[in-house]
């Protein structure tokens, strides 16, 4: 008996019962009605079970204490409880395994509550780094923020700088623009400048044949009042009009230095714009070289018949009213020099153009008009035309295709063949006065000229040919020969 009142006292299995009743009350409103059910029968088998060993207590007590002991204690006590229908069943099991099943279950319930702490614990941990992270997570997603801000500060900052950027880029190109307009202004200042100094010149070469002009009339004068018949003598004589310098005459050396130098400007400014705009319409280079030098000979052509006529009818117009020092030539000469606006540049360049469109030498496309070169032969017209008022006059070099090359008239162009020695065609003309080049032409020399020549001879109408003289003129030539130079020049106007 002592031995079972030990191990029930071990066991402890009033206290569990109890805990067992505590956290039934503290989960019965939290878990289903089939646990409270498990919990409640459990607590029943535990119960029996310890109500089963205090009988076998009760029992072993009441043998000791003999047949009579304990009979009033029984009957005052026990059968009144057991009267009231209650029944004890006997356990299936022995007392040692009874009370080892407590124990189990202690022991389980134990563990479990152990288990519970360490996940309540575990629980809390979790819920304290679930509270770390979301802090963490705020202020991440704050350091975003703050980012995003930083962001669009930095795209509006660049949005700034670049529309100022671009703000000083229109500004500098704006500035660009007003300095080459500045520039351009500058340029036609420059050459306003360079034309008023031409102006003085000329003025100046004008006050001094004025002066010089004063000074023989003065010596007229004053001869004319002496009785003395050696001035009236001299007054007649031819000597005495030699001496009187006209202004073509003065000027002479400014004007062909003048002409000269934009015979050049011709070459190296016009010829090249002409080439430029033909050169669109015409790929070959060699045909629009070939127009731009028959441009050049057909303008100096009829620069120069235009100057004859136009020195005719000056001579005619002059001749009933001329008296003075100079002839009625120099007279005419001056007059022409002092109005070089008065000659009809449009109608030589017309000539010009009409003469180019019956040219065999030249083949070109049909969209193609001559006008468009019409700049380059309106200034050589003009330059050709003053150039005859020159003394003496400067005209182009002859030239014709298969001839020898002459280093003293010409310079090879960049594609010729530098030993060859014929000129296969003229890019540029050479300006001659007399038998002296003033300025060299250009042309172009390779091997086989003189065959090409002969051959494209062959095939169209020679313009050598068409430029010789006919028999009739040839007649009236020779009849010519005698005449009077005045009346010669006539006859040719």
């Amino acid at each position: 008996m002592a031995d079972t009142l030990r191990r029930l006292t071990n066991t402890s299995s009033f206290s569990v019962l109890q805990d067992k009743l505590e956290s039934w009350h503290k989960d019965y409103h939290v878990i289903s009605c089939d646990q409270n059910l498990n919990r409640c029968c459990e607590l029943i088998e535990l119960t029996a079970k310890i109500q089963g060993e205090l009988f076998a207590i009760l029992n072993f007590t009441a043998a000791e204490g003999g047949h009579y002991a304990g009979v009033d204690t029984l009957k005052m006590r026990l059968l009144p409880w057991l009267g009231s229908c209650f029944s004890m069943t006997r356990p299936s099991v022995s007392a040692d395994t009874s009370l080892q099943l407590i124990q189990e279950s202690v022991e389980k319930d134990r563990r479990i509550r152990e288990l519970s702490t360490s996940h309540d614990n575990d629980m809390q941990k979790m819920e304290t780094q679930l509270c770390s992270t979301r802090m963490q997570l705020d202020s991440v997603r704050a350091e975003l923020v703050d980012a995003q801000k930083e962001l669009d500060e930095t795209k509006s900052k660049s949005a700034t700088t670049l529309l100022a950027t671009e703000d000083e880029i229109l500004q500098l190109k704006a500035d660009l623009r007003s300095a080459h307009e500045q520039v351009e202004i500058y340029k036609r200042k420059m050459d306003a400048l360079d034309d008023y100094e031409r102006q003085i010149r000329l003025l100046r070469d004008e006050v001094s044949y004025l002066s010089t002009e004063k000074a023989m009339l003065q010596e007229r004068l004053v001869r004319s009042r002496s009785p003395s018949p050696l001035p009236r003598l001299s007054r007649s004589s031819s000597p005495m009009r030699s001496e009187s310098p006209t202004r073509a005459q003065l000027t002479n050396s400014s004007r062909h230095a003048r002409l000269v130098s934009r015979f050049s400007d011709l070459y190296a400014v016009e010829r090249l714009e002409a080439q430029t705009l033909l050169r669109r319409y015409i790929t070959d280079l060699e045909m629009v070289q070939k127009i731009i030098f028959i441009a050049v000979v057909e303008s100096f052509k009829t620069a120069k018949l235009a100057y004859r006529q136009f020195k005719l009818r000056v001579r005619k117009t002059l001749s009933p009213s001329h008296f003075g020092p100079e002839s009625l030539e120099d007279a005419a000469v001056d007059y022409i020099v002092r109005n070089l606006d008065l000659y009809d540049v449009q109608d030589s360049v017309n000539d010009v153009i009409n003469a180019m469109n019956v040219n065999p030498r030249i083949s070109f496309p049909p969209e193609v008009d001559f006008v468009l070169i019409s700049s380059l032969i309106r200034e050589t017209c003009r330059v050709a035309f003053a150039m005859q008022t020159l003394d003496p006059p400067l005209d182009l070099a002859f030239a014709s295709d298969g001839e020898l090359y002459n280093e003293n008239k010409y310079r090879r162009s960049y594609d010729s063949e530098f030993t060859a020695p014929l000129v296969m065609y003229h890019v540029w003309p050479a300006l001659v006065e007399g038998n002296a080049v003033l300025v060299k032409g250009e042309a172009v020399t390779r091997r086989g000229a003189l065959w090409s020549r002969s051959r494209s001879r062959s095939r169209s109408t020679s313009p050598v040919r068409s430029r010789s003289l006919s028999p009739t003129r040839s007649l009236a030539f020779n009849s010519k020969r005698h005449l009077s130079p005045e009346r010669l020049t006539a006859s040719y106007l």
